[in-house]
């Protein structure tokens, strides 16, 4: 029972405990959770730089938006700064700003969001000073822009890309590289044909950098034809852009937005908000009294035609306190100053510092602009230091040392080069052993693949080495064997008369040798062309001789046709009567038949010899009949083909020439008797051979016991060479 009562004490105790901590909990959770929620709404305090024109505090802006960024905690990295500040700006000024750039009456790109508002607070408010100098430079450029714009029919406001570009700095470089203006890169410029050299560099010439890049505009805008991808070409490329195009299948810069690099992305909206702040910069208050506003002033100019010239000069001949006050006119020069040689060049100079000028001609400027001190020029290669040896300063010195180069130098070539043709069965190793150097060095030399054999008739260069000449006297060997203690003694001593006069008899030796090997190239050279005169004569000779053969066949044959006409004139009448009726068809048959003309159209993939092979006659055959000036022919020409009898084919000379021709048929026609069985003795102990391969006329002379020159008369041949397939008239033994 007592122990009931202790656990009944102990539960009471308990709950009175929970009663008195309870409530002293729920404080504290209440005290923890308004904590958190005033850290959450808690925002960074106004800078104090944030000028009044962004409005009240952004705390009373933020409390404003429902969809407010601090409304759910994310984290910092996430958060877009474009959009933070389009929240940061008031409505007021955000609808202002848009309507202004609505109302732009340009092609260019003015769309408005919030990116093109984060640049324009940027530029009007956060970084004033960068658009008013800007400003100072607008009326310098500007005019120069408008001009070659409206030359090249390309809209005006893209004058504000200069901006985005170099901030109308002529000379301004970025850290990749791209200079001027308009920031051309080095093959850029060079496809524009601005010329960059280690004087001149023409990306900062304001007026041929602008004429170049509105060409290189009219370019992009010819590819693309939206200014807004122009611009963004302008800045990433031609070709990354239309690859981004062709990957993701977007044709709209903000299409493609997402996919752009963070330089890209910015350039358009960039590009709207300087064109916004310079157009209305009197609104934002960025134009003021205290600006050193440039503008243009009229210039002369002064032509060099290769003369030097020195810049600093001819500012103290105009009377400028500043003696690089000039190059703000001649921003393209890398130097203040061009050497003597350099190509014409124009400089420009105020026209109102003539008035110093007026008494000064041309002559005497140039010579007073000529520069004080020699310009700077390369620097010289300097040979290699090596430790132990002593780099010679110069030719000269090497020279005046006597040491073992200037021997060298003075000494005789080592080898002579002798050229040889190489012959049928010559080998390399043969060639070798023969010139006495080696198989490796002939490749060298030739450039001869290895394992390749040598082709007869081509021509290979061997360098034979010199003989050595006898020493003058004997105690050389002895001076070249201590040639390091002559070099010693050479280099503190003056050279003894005797080895002055053993050198000066050395050289005479090599000298005397160098020209009896010249003297024995020179006679081998004439020997050669001696022997080519004599094979060229030669070939004349033979050439005529079968000229005068040839011609002497004709007459033969032309005399024989004659006397074959005039006895056949002479014939009596009743010889002819008498004659058997059976014999005249006989006669004329074969000429009738030989006669006999078949035209055939020539069709697309024919060739001379397909023809010949397929209607069993020659490619002279079809040349002669067709009288063609070549072995080409045409689709839809017509050719002549004859079809000779097939007991005459065999018969029938292979190639036959038009009198040859015409003299058979005139013999075959006659009607006396005679003329038939000459013509038949004269053809019968002929037959054809096809020229099979490997087979020369030479070889076809020697098989069938004639001579070469009785197969090339037959067969109407101009030279020896025969094809594959040709048909040859041989006679028989």
């Amino acid at each position: 029972m007592k122990q009931g009562i202790k656990r009944t004490k102990t539960i009471r105790g308990s709950h009175l405990w929970l009663m008195l901590v309870l409530p002293w909990l729920l404080l504290k959770t209440t005290d923890t959770m308004a904590q958190r929620g005033r850290k959450h709404r808690a925002v960074e305090p106004v800078s104090p730089t944030m000028p009044a024109l962004l409005g009240d505090t952004v705390q009373v802006n933020l409390e404003l938006q429902p969809d407010s960024l601090v409304a759910v905690p994310v984290n910092p990295a996430t958060i877009d700064s474009a959009r933070l500040e389009w929240l940061r700006t008031p409505p007021t000024l955000r609808d202002l700003v848009c309507d202004r750039v609505s109302c732009f009456e340009t092609d260019v790109p003015h769309q408005f969001n919030n990116s093109v508002m984060a640049f324009v607070t940027l530029f009007t408010a956060r970084n004033r000073s960068y658009m008013q100098r800007v400003l100072e430079r607008e009326n310098f450029y500007f005019p120069i822009f408008e001009k070659y714009l409206a030359q090249y029919n390309l809209p005006i406001d893209l004058k504000y890309l200069a901006v985005v570009e170099s901030a109308l700095i002529p000379t301004a470089k970025s850290r990749v590289g791209a200079t001027g203006l308009w920031q051309f890169m080095g093959p850029t410029a060079g496809d524009l044909r601005l010329l960059r050299d280690d004087w001149v560099d023409e990306r900062m010439h304001p007026e041929k950098a602008t004429e170049a890049a509105c060409k290189h505009l009219r370019y992009l805008y010819g590819i693309f034809h939206d200014w807004e991808l122009v611009l963004a070409a302008y800045n990433w490329g031609a070709g990354s852009v239309q690859r981004t195009m062709r990957r993701t299948g977007k044709t709209n810069f903000w299409d493609l937005y997402p996919h752009m690099p963070a330089e890209t992305r910015n350039y358009v909206p960039t590009f709207t908000a300087i064109m916004y702040s310079m157009k209305y910069a009197e609104a934002h208050g960025l134009r003021t009294e205290s600006l050193n506003y440039q503008y243009a002033e009229p210039v002369d100019t002064l032509g060099l035609r290769g003369q030097a010239f020195d810049l600093r000069r001819l500012s103290q001949a105009c009377g400028f306190e500043d003696s690089l006050y000039l190059t703000r006119f001649n921003p393209e020069l890398r130097r203040a100053a061009l050497p003597a040689g350099y190509r014409p060049y124009i400089i420009r100079y105020p026209a109102a510092a003539s008035v110093n000028l007026s008494g000064v001609d041309r002559a005497t400027l140039l010579a007073y602009c000529q520069p004080l001190t020699e310009l700077p020029q390369p620097l010289p290669v300097l040979p290699p230091r090596l430790e132990g040896v002593d780099p010679w300063v110069s030719r000269q010195m090497l020279a005046a040392t006597e040491g073992p180069r200037a021997h060298t130098e003075t000494s005789a070539p080592r080898f002579r080069k002798v050229p040889h043709k190489v012959r049928r069965g010559e080998t390399l190793a043969s060639l070798a052993e023969r010139f006495e150097v080696s198989q490796a060095q002939l490749r060298r030399w030739n450039e001869l693949p290895k394992g390749r054999p040598l082709k007869p008739g081509r021509e290979l260069v061997v360098f034979v080495p010199v003989p050595a000449a006898a020493p003058s006297r004997p105690a050389a060997p002895v001076v070249a064997a201590a040639v390091p203690e002559a070099i010693a003694v050479a280099r503190r001593a003056v050279v003894s008369p005797e080895i002055a006069a053993a050198r000066q008899a050395q050289a005479d030796a090599n000298a005397r040798e160098v020209a009896r090997l010249q003297e024995v190239a020179r006679q081998e050279k004439a020997q050669e062309a001696r022997l080519v005169a004599i094979r060229q004569r030669q070939a004349i000779q033979q050439a005529a001789a079968e000229v005068k053969v040839r011609a002497e066949a004709r007459a033969e044959a032309r005399r024989l046709a004659q006397a074959q006409a005039a006895e056949a004139k002479k014939g009596d009448d009743k010889a002819l009567a008498a004659a058997t009726p059976e014999a005249a068809p006989e006669a004329v048959a074969p000429a009738e038949e030989t006669a006999a003309v078949v035209t055939y159209t020539v069709r697309r993939g024919d060739y001379l010899n397909k023809l010949a092979r397929e209607h069993n006659v020659t490619v002279a055959q079809l040349v002669e009949w067709n009288e063609l000036q070549s072995e080409t022919v045409t689709p839809g020409q017509r050719l002549v083909l004859r079809a000779p009898v097939e007991d005459e084919a065999a018969e029938t000379p292979v190639r036959q020439s038009k009198s040859a021709a015409k003299l058979v048929a005139k013999i075959a026609a006659a009607p006396v008797s005679t003329a038939r069985p000459a013509l038949n003795k004269r053809l019968e102990p002929s037959k054809f051979h096809m020229v099979q391969r490997g087979d020369t006329l030479f070889n076809i002379s020697r098989r069938f016991g004639v001579s070469v020159k009785v197969l090339r008369e037959l067969n109407n041949l101009t030279s020896d060479e025969v094809k594959l397939g040709q048909k040859l008239l041989v006679p028989q033994s």
